[in-house]
Parts: C-alpha cells; structure tokens; sequence
C-alpha cells in the first residue's frame, strides 16, 4: 500500500497571481493536481508548461480539446496515458471538456484520474456528466476531481456520487469564493477501493488564497 496525495484547483485562467497560485501547489505537495480554467489560448501551452515547472510537477501533454481542464503529476507516479475530450456546448459559451491521466503509483498499482469542469448550466452539466461517466465505466480504480459549479444537492453531483461507484473523499470544506468561501464547488470523489486517509491541512495565510485565484484547492490523501 502507499499513500497519493490528489487535488484539484480552479486556477483562473492566471488572472489573479500564479506565482501565488503555485506557491499554493508547492504548499499542498499534491501527487496528482486536476486544474481547471488554465489558459487554452495565446501562449497556453508555454504558460501552462511554466506552471507546472514552477509547481515542481510535470505536465504530461498539451490540452487541445480540454476545455481549460488538465493534469500535472508528481515524480512519485508514473503515467501510462493521457488525453483530452471535449464537451459539447453553444457558441459563444464557454468550452468545457475534461482530462484524464492513468498512473502507476509506487508499487505498481494503476488508476485513472479525470479533470473536470462543469457548466454554470443545471441541464448542461447533468449531459456532460453522463457523458464523462459512460466513457469511464470500465476504468477501475478512478478519482474525478473538479470544479462542479454546484453543491451537493446537485443533480449532477448526485449522478458522481453513488454508493458503490464513487464517494466525496475531499473535506466539506467551502471552496468559493477564496477571499471568504461560502460554498463547496471543488471536490474529489474516488472509487470505493481508495482509502481515504486522515485530512492533513496546509497552512497558508488568507490573503495568499485570495490573491492566487477565485476558488481554493482542495485535496485528499489515498490509500492506494
């Protein structure tokens, strides 16, 4: 058995301080970090590829096709495959999609961790949701982990969170907005077959948080 860190963080497409923001990766020491809302346009993959040396972590790929999602890993694990999808939505809104990674983790166990980030629409994110689910049904050991843009009464947290499929194993904990969080839209679920470890927070001033980005991190250790 060996223990993963895994977070996910709304970085803000860099608008706010990313220097901050990787202050705040650095902090967490995450094994796998799901990103969503990283630059997709003018210099993206130099931007984001700057990011993630700046984290300390390696980024497996460029994110055509994602929606702002991706996933950058510690040299803990080592990834086995990677790739983008995209969502469908109406033009102009904004374009969603998702990553996914599949690591070894040390001792050879293999999962798959999904990037997501869902519409400011009910409807649109119950599809998307359903879509992201049916492509994964036959992946084993899997963590999703995103910026659901709802709570958990949700209908499309409700599809993620099944008995005997996947459970939230990321804290309760409010996420948005990150100078004084109210709500809970950043979470991590994982399969039943991941332990979920007891929460070790990280302590960084308020201030950091709410000049790195509009959301907070959040994160869980795992017994894989």
């Amino acid at each position: 058995m060996t223990t993963l860190r895994v977070a996910t963080y709304n970085t803000r497409d860099f608008l706010d301080d990313h220097r901050l923001a990787a202050r705040i990766v650095r902090a967490v020491a995450p094994d796998i970090l799901c990103l969503q809302e990283v630059p997709r346009r003018l210099f993206a993959t130099w931007r984001v590829r700057q990011f993630a040396a700046a984290t300390g972590m390696t980024w497996p790929g460029r994110h055509r096709s994602s929606g702002g999602t991706t996933i950058f890993v510690s040299d803990r694990v080592r990834v086995l495959d990677c790739h983008h999808s995209r969502l469908p939505v109406r033009w102009p809104d904004r374009t969603r999609g998702y990553a996914v990674v599949r690591v070894a983790a040390p001792g050879g166990t293999e999962l798959t961790a999904v990037s997501v980030h869902l519409s400011l629409k009910p409807d649109e994110r119950v599809v998307h949701t359903e879509r992201i689910l049916q492509a994964l049904s036959d992946r084993g050991s899997l963590i999703i982990a995103g910026d659901l843009n709802e709570g958990d009464t949700g209908a499309a947290w409700r599809l993620i969170d099944v008995p005997d499929r996947m459970r939230l194993v990321s804290p309760a904990a409010p996420t948005f907005p990150a100078k004084r969080p109210r709500r809970v839209l950043d979470v991590v679920f994982a399969s039943p077959d991941l332990r979920v470890k007891p929460h070790r927070d990280v302590l960084l001033p308020d201030a950091v948080w709410a000049q790195a980005s509009d959301h907070r991190a959040t994160w869980v250790d795992l017994e894989v």
